[in-house]
């Protein structure tokens, strides 16, 4: 039998899986729209989300030496100019600042869309010799993209992310870093977020402006379409050159944002709300008492709150006068990983009811074994996530060998296509007038699946994935 849908604010993800998503970034109590278009507030539950996400991975950071520093928010424009291919990339998102109190401005300043520019400045001011290298520093900011179109966490004018730049003697150990990084984002993805990744290089087409390489994680959402997660740049000596670094070397830049907390939303959540991975989510645990107005079962209740507590769990427990149902449906809503129930008769037998809200099921647990058991559902909770998703993944990968067969497949079933390709800028273009899809990456793991390019027929140089993308 179908599980009752026992929430009826939001969209069934099958009817409309835009209307959906938004529904759960406002009903869970994500994001609020801000008084100014394309703006979003990140409500108390949402940043804790994003915080419990800073802490994992600024904690990795800091393991390989990385140092959090704070840059200015605003760049003189003729500091922006100096590497001209990323200005001219972001040119159409730039907002600036033409106006400093009643007095008008000598030269326009720009929020900043991204911080190269302020760090090789500050470089070129304070790094001497080799001997100084490599910084390594991150820092952690929200950025300004004026976008057309909007989505909570998807896509926004403004958005939180942290932003790493280190600068190296070398080639190879700028290089090294930039893997590093990006091998980092891709653990942090698989291990915490309970979402597999494809590891590549984007192409020339798709790298990041002023980058000589790009590399991404890609990921595939429940609608089957693909998301860019996270990236790391390799700019050899380019903005080096540009802003005048004394001791000349090379130069990345890495980056992840919240809208890792989207990639969550529309990689593990259902049509009865959000569904979050236990290291990340704000409650772990919820005490749900049964009956609460009868003798002893808040009581017990609290004491096993305060047992979780002590235990290192994140544990809320709802003693409010609202139904059992309504209960339920709100921290499913939430997606709280793990709900425990206790009732009169529970308390009689020793036990409570655990509740995993990845698959509604259903568990005994003696009260005396209870902080014992809940980190190995939690766990369970957290394998069962990745395993699902993995699954979504794998089975929405084709091979295709050529333009027709990779649109009739995209068309289809959604997902992932690969096939062969020449490394020709026009079989990119046409795979994307043609079949509606852009190139994902190159994958790391490449596989042989024809000789000539799907696109041309001329001999291919690798394998690729292409997509339909957020």
């Amino acid at each position: 039998m179908a599980k009752e849908k026992r929430v009826e604010q939001i969209t069934d993800m099958e009817v409309d899986f835009a209307q959906w998503y938004t529904d759960i970034c406002r009903k869970a109590e994500l994001v609020e729209y801000a008084s100014v278009k394309g703006f979003t507030i990140l409500r108390p539950y949402g940043y804790a989300i994003w915080e419990n996400m800073q802490r994992i991975m600024d904690a990795e950071f800091k393991k390989t030496g990385h140092e959090n520093v704070a840059m200015p928010v605003l760049i003189p424009e003729s500091l922006l100019k100096k590497e001209g291919e990323l200005v001219n990339g972001f040119a159409p998102e730039v907002a600036w600042v033409t106006q400093g109190g009643s007095e008008e401005l000598e030269e326009r300043l720009a929020f900043r869309p991204t911080s190269e520019t302020m760090f090789c400045d500050h470089w070129s001011r304070v790094l001497h010799s080799y001997r100084e290298l490599p910084m390594l520093y991150n820092q952690w900011c929200s950025v300004i993209r004026w976008e057309k179109t909007t989505r909570p966490f998807l896509r926004s004018r403004e958005f939180w992310w942290q932003e790493g730049h280190t600068i190296h003697e070398t080639a190879e150990e700028a290089q090294a870093e930039t893997e590093q990084q990006l091998n980092c984002y891709a653990d942090f993805f698989e291990n915490v977020l309970a979402i597999p990744v494809v590891r590549g290089r984007k192409t020339d087409k798709e790298k990041f402006a002023g980058a000589e390489a790009t590399y991404t994680v890609e990921c595939l959402m429940k609608d089957h379409k693909a998301l860019q997660g996270a990236t790391s740049h390799y700019f050899g000596d380019k903005f080096s050159r540009a802003y005048d670094v004394t001791f000349t070397g090379r130069d990345n830049s890495w980056g992840s944002t919240t809208r890792m907390i989207g990639a969550v939303i529309m990689a593990h959540g259902d049509n009865s709300g959000l569904v979050l991975p236990p290291r990340i989510a704000p409650i772990q645990v919820v005490v749900v008492p049964v009956a609460m107005h009868k003798e002893g079962v808040l009581d017990k209740a609290r004491e096993l709150e305060a047992a979780l507590k002590a235990a290192g769990v994140r544990v809320t427990l709802d003693d409010s006068d609202n139904s059992l149902g309504w209960k339920c449906a709100q921290y499913e809503m939430k997606g709280v990983p793990l709900r425990v129930e206790l009732g009169p008769r529970d308390i009689e037998n020793g036990v409570c009811v655990a509740v995993r809200r990845d698959s509604g099921e259903k568990t005994t647990v003696p009260l005396a074994e209870l902080t014992q058991r809940v980190p190995e559902l939690l766990d369970a909770v957290q394998k069962g996530l990745y395993e699902k998703a993995k699954l979504n993944l794998e089975e929405h990968i084709f091979a295709a060998h050529s333009i027709e067969e990779a649109r009739a497949l995209q068309e289809e079933h959604g997902g992932f296509i690969k096939t062969m390709w020449c490394g020709e800028l026009a079989c990119e273009t046409a795979m994307k007038e043609q079949a509606g899809m852009s190139s994902r990456c190159l994958p790391f793991e490449q596989e042989q699946l024809d000789t000539v390019c799907a696109c041309c027929g001329k001999p291919a140089k690798q394998m690729i994935y292409w997509g339909v993308a957020y």
